[in-house]
């Protein structure tokens, strides 16, 4: 028993669990219980479409048991409240509990909205809103090829870009003229949409759904729209909209607003002084029910503090989004709608990028609002200006062209004022990021989240973070880490060098001899991994990826050399250079696809994938792909992928040079090369650029008279057009110009930097790296020649170096996600209250298709 007053918290989602640390950072002095609806604590509802490309809920979760022993929370999980009795200040649960409480807040969020469609219960049909509601959609989504998404808002997009990612057919319904109708205009609509359609998705606007029909089997089988437009399917996702949780307050008597919500004043106050209500549920002071989790956290920090301290106001939101929808970057600020004549419009469009920006602004230059599509690089700045309320001292076009830089731009990160809100998930503004570096000592991203949160909610002020903190030593003298993080204070090129010149063959010895700690972190060990990878064999060490500690450092694709998808199995991906092979090959893999039950799938970059491989056919089927020829085509690794072709002077009539048999040797060539990124390239026979070559990393045009070598292009989410950095070369000199640009490049990237980046970012960008490269500005040409000749000296198949090794193709056995029945072979022990798999197999071979030669062991 404790002496300490009760509170109660109904709730325990975001906004809950962000209460809870406000107030317990507060104060010590209340009994805490917590009364939960699902069956598990408080989780990252923001990033919930995560758990479909791999992200577990422990990831997620925002509870630890050390927390709630730490404060003495009482948390009970799947018993939700039924009923409060004020008079007698009790709280009763589903179960038949009664609990008492002096302070009850109610965090009890919304639920999604139904629109009333005819057949909407069929089975089939769902909602978007927690753990269970994606692990159903998913397990619908493996017996039907098509869905249909009702609600073209934030959620609804983010379930279409669920439905979309596991492979079926989506349709969006919206039935507003446009897409994010509260966030974007017609102009940021209609780039939006373009954007999402030219992804394969259907989008319907300006109708609605009339009804579900089922099938045969019960369950989904058609949506018929307003327009009479009829959609075959087997999924339907609502998402259209939330209504407040506000029944508790009904029925105990709280007013509530026409429209629902729990009416409350500045500090979350209901009409009843011992009861706050924060979040989804509550009709703030300003008439509005806010939906996202800024506001919700910003209601939890004044309610915490009322009841803590007698103090603490929500003093409303500024409305802003930043979120990669369906892989589509889009983000709204302030009033993006404002209208009348104090709104002055600034407007970039390019309908051939479907890049949409605009900015709304006051006569005086202050920012009302903005709206952003397909580029959303301003956003960081933009919101905390226009949030701020200052006049702009840079010519807006600046902040929005293509080639305008926000960040260096006088109106900048430097020049925002300290009020200006940087994270609005935890309300941390300018002026606390710089105490915290020059008082505090706070020299990082990491050592500021520490201190501060920022950055810590949705995670979109990250960059703006990072810009502020380097920006704001000059101010205090505080030495700002350049490190690869906490474990190293050197960067990623200077760990390089320091492997380079030292001969490191370890992660243990490197963080030893020039690192902080001796275990590393999920940021360090895959970057050093890959420093190890591509120099160890370059200095004489035979060391493959697999090998004692270097396979501890390595991600997950690496640990088993192909690639994991969303339904834990795995893709193999040989090497097929310039996409061309032999009949032989082609049938080769047709039947390995076959006998192992393998989706396969014809990819971008000329090559074909098979999916849904289990860990321990893996050997199996590189045996057989070795035996034929095939070799590791890197798909899972930062390394080369490819060399895309066209098919050259050998069968196109306008073909100048012989651009297959180019590719082929520029792939062998790389071929294993590991780097901070991965690293696309194309060879194209002629100007007409069948191969796109200007499209990544480094491309290759032929002329007349050579070929034209271009460098830094990007065909993924921000598409960059690659830059001319040789003219007419011969071959010999293609070749040592691409030798040298991939290890300088290898040497010098920072970790997971693309070739676009890395050039923008260089001081003198194409014409210094010229200098470098073609010039010997440096004199370290002799240098990356010798790197590169070492490489191409020294490659080794992976797969087949995994075969020829006993030792490591111990680590190819599946336990739990073995097909069919368990393997007999493997014992189960009961260890710190789970069943594990036993430390010791016993030595017969997990069984393989019959098919399936047998792997040298």
């Amino acid at each position: 028993m404790t002496n300490k007053p009760r509170l109660l918290l109904i709730g325990h989602g975001m906004v809950g669990q962000h209460f809870l640390h406000s107030l317990t950072h507060r104060t010590t002095a209340f009994a805490i219980t917590v009364l939960a609806e699902e069956p598990r604590p408080a989780y990252d509802r923001v990033h919930l479409t995560s758990l479909l490309s791999g992200t577990t809920e422990h990831e997620l979760s925002l509870w630890t048991d050390a927390f709630a022993a730490e404060h003495g929370i009482d948390l009970r999980l799947g018993d939700p409240a039924t009923a409060v009795d004020r008079t007698a200040r009790t709280v009763t649960t589903r179960s038949g509990a009664t609990i008492g409480y002096d302070t009850l807040v109610l965090a009890t969020g919304s639920r999604p909205f139904v629109p009333p469609v005819e057949g909407r219960d069929t089975p089939g049909c769902f909602v978007y809103r927690t753990v269970d509601d994606v692990s159903a959609v998913r397990a619908r989504a493996g017996r039907t090829g098509a869905g249909v998404v009702v609600g073209g808002g934030l959620l609804g997009l983010e379930a279409a870009g669920a439905l979309h990612a596991m492979g079926l057919v989506t349709h969006v319904v919206e039935f507003t003229p446009r897409l994010m109708a509260a966030q974007v205009d017609d102009g940021g609509g209609s780039a939006l949409r373009r954007r999402v359609e030219r992804l394969g998705v259907v989008v319907h606007t300006g109708v609605a759904a009339r009804s579900v029909e089922a099938g045969a089997d019960g369950g989904v089988h058609r949506v018929t729209l307003t327009d009479d437009t009829a959609i075959d399917c087997g999924l339907v996702v609502f998402s259209a909209g939330v209504r407040p949780r506000d029944d508790l307050a009904r029925g105990c008597g709280l007013p509530v607003g026409g429209r629902g919500g729990i009416v409350v004043d500045k500090g979350c106050r209901t009409a009843d002084p011992r009861i706050h209500a924060i979040g989804e549920c509550a009709l703030t002071s300003d008439g509005k029910v806010h939906g996202l989790v800024a506001p919700g956290y910003a209601m939890a920090e004044a309610a915490a503090g009322q009841i803590a301290e007698g103090r603490g106001e929500f003093t409303g939101s500024y409305p802003a989004t930043s979120l990669k929808l369906l892989g589509v970057d889009v983000a709204g600020f302030g009033d993006a709608h404002a209208t009348g004549d104090d709104a002055l419009e600034v407007t970039y469009a390019d309908s051939r990028a479907d890049v949409y920006k605009k900015l709304l602004l006051t006569p005086d230059g202050r920012i009302l609002g903005g709206v952003l599509v397909g580029d959303t690089g301003a956003y960081d700045v933009l919101r905390p200006l226009a949030a701020a309320g200052a006049p702009l001292t840079t010519p807006p076009e600046r902040l929005l062209f293509p080639g305008g830089d926000a960040s260096d731009a006088p109106s900048g990160p430097a020049g925002l004022p300290d009020e200006a809100l940087i994270c609005s998930c935890h309300h941390v503004t300018k002026g606390t990021i710089r105490a915290a570096v020059t008082e505090d000592g706070c020299t990082d991203v990491r050592a500021v989240q520490r201190r501060t949160h920022a950055g810590t909610g949705c995670g979109s002020c990250t960059g703006l973070l990072a810009k502020l903190i380097q920006s704001t030593p000059g101010e205090g003298g505080v030495p700002v880490a350049r490190g690869l993080c906490e474990h190293f204070d050197r960067t990623r090129p200077e760990l390089f060098e320091i492997v380079r010149t030292t001969g490191i063959t370890t992660f243990s010895r490197l963080i030893d001899e020039h690192g902080n700690g001796s275990d590393g972190c999920d940021i360090c060990k895959p970057a050093v991994a890959s420093i190890l990878a591509t120099l160890n064999p370059r200095l004489g060490n035979s060391v493959h990826i697999l090998d004692g500690e270097q396979a501890a450092l390595q991600d997950t694709n690496d640990h088993f050399l192909a690639n994991l998808q969303r339904n834990g199995s795995y893709s193999v991906v040989p090497r097929i250079p310039a996409g061309e092979i032999t009949p032989e090959g082609l049938i080769t893999i047709g039947e390995i696809a076959r006998d192992f039950g393998l989706y396969t799938k014809i990819t971008g970059g000329q090559r074909i994938d098979m999916f849904g491989a289990t860990v321990d056919q893996l050997p199996h089927i590189w045996r057989r792909l070795v035996d034929a020829g095939f070799e590791s085509g890197h798909a899972y690794g930062k390394a080369l992928r490819t060399v895309k072709s066209c098919v050259g002077t050998d069968w196109c009539r306008f073909g100048v040079q012989d651009s297959v048999a180019l590719a082929i040797e520029l792939e062998l060539r790389y071929r294993g090369l590991r780097s901070p990124h991965k690293i696309k390239a194309a060879v194209s026979g002629c100007a007409r650029e069948c191969a796109e070559a200007r499209g990544k990393d480094f491309g290759v045009i032929a002329t007349s008279a050579g070929w034209n070598l271009y460098v830094g292009g990007n065909g993924g989410m921000t598409p960059r057009h690659a830059d001319l950095l040789l003219a007419d070369a011969d071959h010999d000199t293609l070749v040592r110009t691409v030798d040298r640009f991939l290890m300088f490049y290898v040497s010098t990237a920072d970790r997971l930097e693309r070739t676009a980046p890395w050039i923008e970012r260089m001081e003198g960008g194409l014409d210094r790296l010229r200098s470098v490269l073609v010039d010997d500005a440096l004199g370290i040409c002799a240098d990356l020649d010798a790197l590169m000749a070492r490489h191409v000296d020294t490659y080794e198949d992976e797969w087949r170096a995994t075969l020829d090794d006993p030792e490591r193709l111990r680590r190819f056995v599946s336990f739990v996600n073995a097909p069919g029945t368990p393997d007999p072979t493997v014992r189960f022990v009961t260890e710190r209250g789970q069943i594990r798999p036993a430390p010791v197999l016993l030595p017969t071979p997990v069984p393989t298709p019959a098919t399936a030669p047998a792997v040298a062991r």
